[in-house]
């Protein structure tokens, strides 16, 4: 118990535990990602991975509460954080550098982040917390053709992919993970794979946009 007080209590221990909650979140995004992707392939095969999904039964429920503590989890280390980083430096540098991760996705977490948080909130009201009247196939089409939401959707998706980018990077150096030969290349990874994550997912409303028979 005293270990994992003075893991908590330290910046580099709050690091750690970001990041192994991050991964965490990340994961459930590329096979949450993997699930959606079957949209692509037509209606039966959507409603087939969904129908699959709900068979696990009480698994659901157990996952969800397990997502929503790691989440939660996230948010506050983020605060924390953020609070340390500010009190440590209060004034910012008159030069910024672009290396050690100060990238675009470094420098944006804070904004991506608050706009993540409000993006799963929407989402849940919109896909989870819902009637069942009709087939989720439908309420994904339906919802997704209201022009305002897709733009909303593919702005919250976006954000997430450039979220990720640089948290796939800060996840190898906060764990002590990086040698100057390879260091660039996760770069480069990072981004590419964030990239690949916010694209694939803003897909889909623009495929329920432009095309009238997608999901029928």
């Amino acid at each position: 118990m005293g270990l994992i007080l003075r893991t908590f209590s330290s910046s580099i221990g709050k690091k750690m535990l970001m990041a192994a909650s991050g991964s965490f979140l990340g994961l459930f995004i590329l096979v949450h990602l993997v699930g959606n992707s079957t949209s692509f392939l037509g209606r039966e095969v959507f409603l087939s991975y969904a129908h699959h999904l709900h068979r696990l039964g009480f698994i659901i429920p157990i996952f969800e509460l397990t997502m929503l503590t790691v989440f939660s989890f996230h948010i506050v280390l983020a605060l924390l954080l953020l609070l340390e980083n500010r009190k440590a430096r209060p004034q910012q540098y008159a030069v910024v550098n672009s290396r050690g991760g100060r990238s675009l996705g470094s420098k944006t977490m804070i904004y991506t982040g608050v706009i993540i948080l409000v993006f799963v909130v929407v989402h849940l009201l919109n896909f989870h917390f819902i009637s069942r009247e009709l087939p989720i196939a439908d309420v994904v089409r339906n919802t997704l053709r209201k022009p305002g939401y897709a733009i909303f959707y593919i702005i919250g998706v976006l954000a997430l992919g450039l979220h990720i980018s640089h948290g796939f990077w800060s996840l190898f150096q906060s764990f002590g993970i990086e040698h100057p030969k390879y260091t660039s290349s996760l770069d480069r990874k990072a981004v590419i794979g964030g990239f690949v994550v916010g694209l694939v997912f803003a897909l889909i409303p623009i495929l329920a946009l432009l095309v009238p028979g997608f999901l029928l």
